[in-house]
C-alpha cells in the first residue's frame, strides 16, 4: 500500500506540470480507524471506518492553487490537476510561495499500525469499570476509544518524496459528576498511545480529571475581587500556550504586525524558567510529525529557551515574506521544560489563589490581555486547595504573566501529544460576583 501511495504522489505531482504548474506538490493518504463509542456509560457502537484523502498544490507564475479530494483513481488526478491550476489563476500573485528541496527522502514507521481490537476493547471495558468503582459520581457522558492505521506519502515537483506508516491509539472521555439533582459542569480528557500495555487510567491526567470533577458538585463563588496567585493546570496550560504560539510567535500575529514579539527575536520575553519546545521527534509524543506541510524533514526547536525568544512558529511561506527564518516543524506538540518544585510545595506557598483546570473565554488580544471564566476550578487559601469555584473570572496580560512567574512544577503530564507541567503565575486579578 505504501509503495502504491508513493506512486500515485507521484502521478499526481505530474499531472500537475502536465496542466501547467511550474511547481507542484500532491499528499496522498488512506487512513483505517477501528472504533469503539460509549454514551451514557453503555456501549453502543463499533464501527470501521475506511478514508481516502488527496491534497494538490500548484505554484504558476508566483500565483498558488489547491484542492483537496477524497478519491484519488486516475481520472480524479487529472480532473483536479485542471481544477488546481485554475484556482491557482484566479489568486493573487506572490513571489514567497515555494516548497521544499529534496535533501534526503525516506519511508517513516512509527507507533503500532497494526491494531489489537480484542486487547483495545478490554481496555474499554476495564476502564469503565475502574471509572465505576473508583468514581461513582461520575457520569459517562460519550467515550470514544480508536485506533487510527495511517499511510500517507508526500512528493513534489523538486523531488521530495516521503511516506509515512503510523499507528496509535486513542481514548477521548467526556464527563460530569453528578449526586441527587446536582451535578458538575462537563469537562474532558484524553490521550493517545502506542501501546495497550497499561491501563487507560494510567495515562495522562485521567485518574486526575475524573477525581476533580467529583469535587466539582458542590461549588462557591468568590467574593469581591483580588489580585493573586493562579497556578494552571497541564491541560489548561496548553491552551494558553496554544494561544500564546498563534498570536506572540506565529503566522497570524506576525503577519498582520500586531505580535507584541514581533521585533523580539533573540530577546529575552519570559522568566528564564520558561522553555516552550514544538517538539514532534519528543519520545513521550506518540506518532508526531515527521514532514512539514511543505516537505522538509521536521525537527525539534525551541520558542522560547530559558525566557529568550530562540524561534518563531513559522512555515515557508511566512518566513520568505517576514524574511525571518523558518520554524523547523508545523507542530503544535508541545514540551514545556519542568521545573524542581513538586506542585504539593508550590500549593503550600501560595496565600491566597486559584487552581485552574480549564479557562472559558475569547481570543487575548493583540497586545496579550485576556479576560474570562476559570472553569473546573478550585480556590487555594493558606497554602491549601480549597472549595471548587464557580462563577469566577480571571483576567491578566500573557506577555506580563510570563515575566511574572512563581513557580514551574517539577512533573510533567505526557499525554501523547503533549508534555506539559503546572505553572503559577502571580499577578492576577482574580473576581466573582
Amino acid at each position: 500500500m505504501i509503495e502504491s501511495l508513493k506512486k500515485t504522489a507521484q502521478a499526481a505531482v505530474a499531472a500537475l506540470q502536465t496542466a501547467g504548474a511550474d511547481k507542484a506538490q500532491a499528499n496522498v493518504a488512506y487512513t483505517v480507524t477501528h472504533e469503539f463509542n460509549v454514551d451514557g456509560g453503555e456501549f453502543s457502537l463499533f464501527r470501521t471506518l475506511f478514508d481516502k484523502q488527496l491534497a494538490m498544490t500548484a505554484i504558476q507564475g508566483g500565483k498558488k492553487g489547491t484542492v483537496a479530494q477524497n478519491r484519488y483513481d486516475e481520472k480524479t488526478i487529472e480532473e483536479s490537476a485542471k481544477a488546481c491550476l485554475e484556482a491557482a489563476a484566479s489568486a493573487q500573485p506572490d513571489e514567497n510561495w515555494d516548497l521544499a528541496p529534496v535533501s534526503e527522502n525516506e519511508d517513516f514507521v512509527q507507533g503500532e499500525p497494526t491494531p489489537d481490537t480484542d486487547k483495545l476493547f478490554d481496555r474499554c471495558r476495564e476502564l469503565m469499570a475502574d471509572i465505576q468503582a473508583r468514581f461513582p459520581k461520575i457520569m459517562m457522558e460519550q467515550m470514544i476509544v480508536s485506533h487510527k492505521e495511517i499511510m500517507k506519502a508526500k512528493a513534489n515537483s523538486y523531488g521530495v518524496l516521503y511516506s509515512t506508516h503510523e499507528g496509535l491509539y486513542s481514548v477521548d472521555l467526556l464527563f460530569s459528576a453528578h449526586e441527587g439533582d446536582k451535578a458538575s459542569s462537563f469537562f474532558g480528557s484524553g490521550v493517545v498511545t502506542d501501546s495497550l500495555d497499561r491501563p487507560f487510567m494510567e495515562l495522562g491526567s485521567i485518574e486526575k480529571d475524573l477525581k476533580d470533577v467529583e469535587n466539582q458538585i458542590e461549588t462557591t463563588g468568590v467574593s469581591g475581587k483580588f489580585e493573586g496567585t493562579m497556578v494552571v493546570m497541564p491541560g489548561c496550560l496548553a491552551s494558553l500556550f496554544y494561544s500564546l504560539l498563534s498570536d506572540f510567535a506565529g503566522e497570524g500575529g506576525l503577519l498582520s504586525g500586531t505580535s507584541p514579539w514581533k521585533d523580539r527575536l533573540g530577546e529575552k520575553v519570559a522568566d528564564e524558567r520558561i522553555t516552550l519546545s514544538l517538539a514532534p521527534l519528543d519520545e513521550r509524543i506518540v506518532c508526531g510529525e515527521r514532514t512539514t506541510g511543505e516537505g522538509f524533514r521536521a525537527e525539534n526547536f525551541d520558542v522560547i529557551q530559558n525566557g529568550r525568544l530562540n524561534a518563531f512558529a513559522l512555515g515557508l511561506y511566512a518566513a520568505n515574506k517576514l524574511k525571518l527564518p523558518r520554524g523547523k516543524n508545523d507542530s503544535f506538540n508541545m514540551v514545556v521544560a519542568p521545573g524542581d518544585t513538586s506542585i504539593d510545595q508550590i500549593i503550600a506557598s501560595i496565600d491566597k489563589g486559584i487552581l485552574v483546570g480549564r479557562f472559558s473565554g475569547g481570543q487575548p488580544s493583540s497586545n496579550g490581555d485576556f479576560s474570562g471564566v476559570a472553569k473546573n476550578s478550585f480556590l487555594i487559601e493558606n497554602g491549601k486547595i480549597g472549595p471548587a469555584l464557580s462563577e469566577t473570572m480571571i483576567s491578566g496580560n500573557m506577555a506580563d504573566m510570563l515575566n511574572r512567574l512563581r513557580a514551574v512544577s517539577s512533573e510533567q503530564v505526557a499525554d501523547g501529544m503533549m508534555v506539559l507541567p503546572y505553572m503559577a503565575f502571580d499577578g492576577i486579578t482574580i473576581s466573582g460576583k
